[in-house]
This record gives C-alpha cells, sequence and structure tokens, in this order.
C-alpha cells in the first residue's frame, strides 16, 4: 500500500486520530504535547499516528491534507486543524463535544 493509501485508511478506519510527533505519554514536541494532553482530557480514546517514526506519512500528510504542520486532529475524516486550534477549541469547550460525538458514534457502528 502507498503513503498516500495508507494515510487514506487510517483518517477512515479512526473516528478520531492525532498526527503527532512522539505519542500522547511521552511528545517529542510541544504542540504536540498540548494537542495530545486536550485531547486525553476529553476523556476518549483516539488513535495516534508518530510521524517521526513515519518519515513517509510525515511528508505526504502535509500535501494530502494541505495543512503544513503537525501535530493535526482528523475527526471523521475532517482535518480539525493543529494546535492553536485544538486548543481553542479545548478552552471553548467544542473539543470534548466533537470528540464524545465522534466517539459515540463510533461505538454505535461497530
Amino acid at each position: 500500500m502507498d503513503t498516500m493509501e495508507n494515510i487514506k485508511q487510517q483518517i477512515a478506519d479512526n473516528a478520531i486520530l492525532l498526527y503527532m510527533k512522539g505519542s500522547p505519554n511521552a511528545p517529542q514536541c510541544g504542540f504536540s504535547m498540548r494537542a495530545s494532553q486536550a485531547l486525553m482530557a476529553c476523556g476518549k480514546r483516539f488513535a495516534y499516528v508518530d510521524v517521526l517514526s513515519n518519515p513517509d506519512i510525515r511528508s505526504e500528510l502535509p500535501k494530502y491534507a494541505n495543512w503544513p504542520t503537525f501535530p493535526q486532529l482528523w475527526v471523521k475524516g475532517e482535518l480539525v486543524g493543529g494546535c492553536d486550534i485544538i486548543m481553542e477549541m479545548y478552552e471553548s469547550g467544542e473539543l470534548k463535544t466533537l470528540v464524545e460525538e465522534a466517539s459515540a458514534e463510533s461505538e454505535d457502528g461497530e
């Protein structure tokens, strides 16, 4: 499977997906740390892909997403945005609502 197909599959298979540097428990940059902490604070499971250990995804995802930086949050197949957007949504309560709705829908669909 080529990298673009792999990215499309990951986005399709995971209702909540964070492309980040490192992992939620061991982030490798401040932006990824803040984004993953905000997501974890929402209390729902989410998938993540470490772009540092997947250099092909790191180079191809910005082209696919038309978004140049990491982290990138994808919910139900749609790009939500990066760290600043995630933090704004977290502080306003929008992120928790979005994550809870996506999580409930994915549980119903399984």
